[in-house]
């Protein structure tokens, strides 16, 4: 699913408008009618208290119809307009009217104006600022937002919380709405998946409001949202006659003393997603753990006792993970350098392996074309140097992964991975994934499916997607705290199940809906 800008936003609404030859005050209604579907659906003409704050913008004009089909179903509302400006949008004084015509007076609220009382049992709509919002708001709007949250309300936001830009990181925490359910229009924003933003509403959703689909679809975006539909593309399925041949001998070198459990984990998780074959290369100490823990491995041993000393091997792997509990011993600093010095095949990067490459700059200059590069946020750090915001760490990722021609995966709660200047951004994942190992697993899983056939992009998406989707899934038997990086592993083959899993459609909800 493509993530638009706002000027494409915008740009959609144009096009929507001219296409389907409305007004852009019909194109409002229907975006109010199916907040009102939303909100009728879950409270069934309940008589809890519904205050809806709008703007005096084409949000605010959102929650004024909003709240006129919420008073024509006998809801017990109060609206409030939130009286920032002396410019009004055509589109909402139309709207104001209307709710006038109906007998609903609004309350205007101004600077110095009491707040009014708002019980915790109470719905808030916040419908004040949308996309358009391009300065911070003014200190009493941002009393009026603190005022909201200290109510402990639940807070549901029009399109997107009021106070957020769509390109830029608030300055002050405090100038922004906190939601707990958005309600955005047709398409994500990327807003919902960066840590500096994305806390700003616990839950989003999309509804789908007739925009454009041609210009939907024929519109390039700069970052695309990563689900199943877009993962089942890249599938490649088993074949018949295939053997384990077919499917790729994968390499993983790592491991130094106290750390081969890294490179078990890294490697079982290679040989769970599909590789035909997983040969590991660790220093002398780690031959009788994993012979002994892991027989479905080969295993080849450096002549040094405790680290990566040289890597030398003859076996013709069709890719290699490198890095996972690997150590920065000067000698292993060598032999990094030296095989980079020859190495022709394809390569997945992690850990002490970047590292290396942060302290050693000129080594990035020989890393393969195309090669995926797995880092944690201070690993990142380390390698495309500090950025002042989440925007910023993006533009500088970009520029990273083009001057290197590398696959650049941003491992956090929403992964990004990037490459050719555009980003695609992981549906799956949860917090008890912050843990121990599970960025060794990334790591394998992504070299396993190269083995396999993907393209390094192709599998460092689908790697990302399947790798939070089996963290998914096991989370739901062990809660968060308890989640380990082997319950990660034992959730890959559920994970790929959920494929081909078709949920079946709530009728009796839709209907509802239409109601």
């Amino acid at each position: 699913m493509k993530i638009f800008s706002s000027k494409q936003v915008y740009d959609a609404d144009k096009a929507t408008l001219k296409k389907q030859n409305i007004t852009s005050d019909e194109l409002m209604e229907r975006a109010a009618t199916q907040l009102f579907n939303w909100l009728h659906l879950r409270l069934q003409g309940g008589q809890v208290k519904i205050r809806i704050f709008c703007g005096i913008g084409n949000n605010g004009g959102d929650g004024l119809a909003l709240a006129r089909q919420l008073q024509e179903h006998g809801y017990n509302l109060t609206v409030y307009i939130v009286n920032y400006s002396k410019k009004r949008s055509d589109d909402f004084l139309v709207n104001l009217k209307r709710l006038k015509d109906k007998k609903v007076w609004p309350e205007f609220l101004g600077d110095g104006d009491d707040l009014p009382e708002i019980d915790r049992e109470d719905i808030i709509v916040d419908a004040i600022f949308g996309i358009g919002l391009n300065r911070p708001p003014e200190n009493w709007v941002v009393e009026l937002f603190q005022h909201l949250h200290r109510s402990q309300a639940f807070t549901l936001s029009v399109d997107i919380p009021s106070g957020l830009f769509t390109d830029a990181v608030p300055s002050d925490e405090k100038a922004v709405v906190l939601a707990n359910h958005t309600l955005s229009f047709q398409v994500p924003k990327l807003i919902f998946f960066l840590p500096e933003t994305g806390r700003f509403t616990e839950q989003w959703e999309l509804l789908d409001i007739g925009l454009d689909s041609e210009f939907l679809n024929e519109t390039d975006t700069d970052y695309e949202l990563i689900g199943k539909n877009e993962v089942l593309s890249y599938y490649i399925p088993r074949e018949k006659y295939g053997h384990k041949g077919t499917y790729g001998h994968s390499l993983i070198i790592g491991g130094s003393y106290g750390k081969i459990g890294a490179v078990h984990l890294s490697g079982k998780a290679c040989l769970h997603v599909g590789s035909g074959l997983v040969t590991t290369y660790v220093p002398k100490c780690g031959y009788i753990p994993l012979q002994t823990n892991f027989p479905e491995a080969m295993v080849i041993t450096d002549e040094d006792e405790q680290c990566i000393s040289k890597i030398n091997f003859n076996i013709d792997p069709t890719v290699i993970g490198i890095g996972m509990g690997l150590g920065k011993d000067l000698k292993t600093v060598q032999a990094f350098s030296d095989f980079l010095d020859t190495n022709k095949k394809p390569l997945v990067i992690d850990a002490d392996a970047l590292n290396i490459l942060s302290e050693h700059k000129k080594l990035l200059k020989k890393i393969p074309s195309k090669t995926v590069l797995t880092p944690h946020p201070k690993e990142l750090e380390r390698l495309i140097g500090k950025w002042n915001n989440d925007f910023d760490k993006l533009e500088i990722a970009k520029a990273f992964s083009k001057e290197y021609d590398c696959v650049l995966v941003i491992k956090g709660a929403n992964t990004i991975t990037i490459y050719d200047g555009k980003g695609h951004v992981s549906t799956t994942g949860n917090p008890g994934m912050a843990t121990g190992g599970t960025g060794d697993i990334l790591t394998g899983m992504i070299t396993g499916l190269i083995a396999q056939g993907y393209t390094p992009l192709q599998a460092a998406v689908f790697g990302v997607y399947l790798h939070g989707k089996a963290g998914d899934i096991s989370v739901e038997k062990t809660g968060y705290q308890a989640l380990i990086a082997s319950n990660v592993i034992a959730g890959i083959g559920k994970a790929f199940l959920d494929l081909f899993n078709v949920q079946q459609q709530d009728h009796s909800a839709k209907d509802a809906e239409n109601t």
